[in-house]
């Protein structure tokens, strides 16, 4: 690091011991820090070992700074005495020609419990899975926004098991997932990746977007299979102890998308993802599970709007029939409905939000859903002329109660 580097480094890691959580820090604690450094996000992963302990969590490790990841070495021979073959047991069995320090902050936790989450589709039986402390790979397909993800992570919590979730995306590979080496204050040290973490701890490994990634992932065939994993670049041998699962969550069924909406997934190879023992293909929740989900949202918020969320749940239940007819190239998912009730937390008008929260959309499409929801709510009224404009709170939608 460049003097200038490690000035603005210290400034960025000052801000965030600040934090009372720290180690442990939001995405926008980090931000946060590092615009008071004058450096950016991805400077300071690079210089940190940062990890993601959670849903927008991630943990700081001051003991891993200046941290460079550099290629494994070609051979690793100091003269150390063979230590005497271990008993194989749950975690790390070194291999016997060398003793290699290793680490990971890695941290599995037990996720907290949602109030607004409702049970429902399949939660039953993941719930059943993780509870059994089986070796049971699930496999959780279904459009985004459905809530696959946070469906996993509420069976966790009312189980009360620890988990480790791993973001998939073209760029992860087996450095990424089951661990590389890091120079630490000119010592190399194998740092073990979340993979390994969530064998050793016997935690459930959840592995979302896992249609999002290359061949590179080929890797975790042999962790698919619930036995012990040879981690190459140490000669290392990793057991699993009880309770190991994984899980993994995608937008596809692992052939890609044919329709183009999801770009990026990737067709997964059959004989990676025939190790899942099941598959489960989520559907959108039915409009009286729905209702319910956003009348949770709104209930966290403190609105109460009970006609609101009929007619936005009857609005987006249209809009995913008229879509399965190939009526319109767009759904409304159940997590943009919970975005438009948190803006209309803020601005307190019903069409307000709805236009902030399909802006996203082509014009002919928010257009075509503006239309369909005003036919809907008889208090508002759509001005085509105001719909390019931003956020307008004057027009004449009905006002949030609080």
């Amino acid at each position: 690091m460049t003097n200038n580097t490690t000035e603005k480094m210290s400034i960025a890691i000052s801000a965030m011991e600040s934090i009372p959580s720290f180690p442990n820090v939001k995405t926008s604690d980090i931000y946060k820090a590092g615009r008071a450094a004058g450096m950016k996000f991805k400077d300071i992963k690079s210089s940190l070992l940062v990890n993601e302990a959670g849903w927008g969590v991630y943990r700081i490790d001051l003991g891993m700074k200046p941290v460079e990841v550099i290629k494994t070495p070609k051979s690793l021979d100091p003269v150390v005495e063979a230590p005497a073959a271990p008993t194989p047991t749950p975690g790390l069995t070194p291999a016997s020609s060398f003793n290699l320090n290793t680490t990971s902050n890695t941290v599995a936790i037990v996720p907290e419990s949602d109030p607004t989450f409702i049970q429902w589709g399949e939660f039953k039986s993941i719930k059943a899975i993780i509870n059994s402390n089986q070796f049971f790979p699930l496999y959780i397909s279904g459009m985004s926004g459905n809530g696959k993800t946070m469906m996993v992570e509420q069976a966790c919590a009312k189980t009360k098991r620890k988990y480790v979730r791993v973001q998939i995306s073209p760029e992860t590979d087996e450095d990424d997932l089951i661990g590389g080496f890091r120079l630490v204050n000119g010592e190399t040290i194998f740092h073990k990746g979340p993979v390994i973490t969530a064998m050793e701890e016997g935690c459930i490994l959840l592995i979302d977007e896992l249609d999002r990634g290359t061949n590179k992932i080929m890797c975790l065939q042999g962790v698919l299979e619930g036995k012990p994993v040879l981690i190459k670049k140490t000669g290392e041998t990793s057991f699993p102890a009880p309770g190991f699962n994984v899980i993994a969550t995608a937008n596809s069924k692992g052939r890609g998308s044919e329709d183009g909406r999801y770009s990026a997934a990737q067709i997964i190879d059959d004989a990676f993802i025939e190790r899942f023992v099941a598959s489960i293909d989520q559907p959108y929740p039915d409009f009286n599970v729905e209702k319910k989900i956003i009348t949770k949202v709104m209930e966290s918020l403190e609105i109460k709007d009970d006609e609101f969320v009929e007619k936005l749940v009857g609005w987006s239940s249209i809009i995913r029939k008229t879509y399965d007819a190939d009526g319109v190239d767009e759904v409304v998912s159940t997590r943009r409905l919970c975005h438009i009730v948190k803006a209309y937390g803020i601005f307190g008008d019903r069409l307000t939000a709805i236009k902030m929260c399909i802006t996203r959309f082509e014009d002919e499409t928010r257009e075509a859903f503006l239309d369909l929801y005003t036919k809907l709510d008889g208090e508002v009224s759509n001005d085509l002329s105001d719909s390019s404009d931003g956020v307008h709170t004057e027009q004449g939608g009905s006002s949030v109660a609080h």
